[in-house]
């Protein structure tokens, strides 16, 4: 069972706002990406976290288990980048940027 990060981020905004169009804003994702992503880990846990109509998303009892173990695990996941901006003031607030090279030219020599 590969699950990442992203698939349990988008389970809890999912499950919090109730609505995958609000969730895929929350997001900055596409509506249709959101949904696969859940899709996808729906399937790798073998079990259907949500009740899907065309009104309303709620959780079913194993999706209520999974979201507070979710909230947990995205918490953890965020807790190395406060680390990085303590030690390095200067660094952007989005860690993962700052741990990026810097992009190459684009012009030839």
């Amino acid at each position: 069972m590969d699950v990442e990060i992203r698939h349990l981020r988008s389970f809890v905004a999912v499950a919090e706002e109730r609505n995958f169009t609000r969730a895929a804003g929350r997001l900055h994702l596409a509506q249709p990406a959101l949904s696969a992503q859940i899709r996808q880990l729906e399937q790798r846990m073998g079990v259907q976290l949500l009740e899907r109509t065309t009104r309303k998303v709620d959780l079913t009892p194993a999706g209520e288990v999974l979201l507070e173990r979710a909230r947990c695990c995205s918490t953890e996941s965020r807790r190395p980048c406060s680390r990085c901006r303590t030690r390095l003031p200067d660094a952007p607030a989005d860690c993962a940027s700052a741990s990026r090279p810097p992009p190459r030219s684009t012009s030839r020599r």
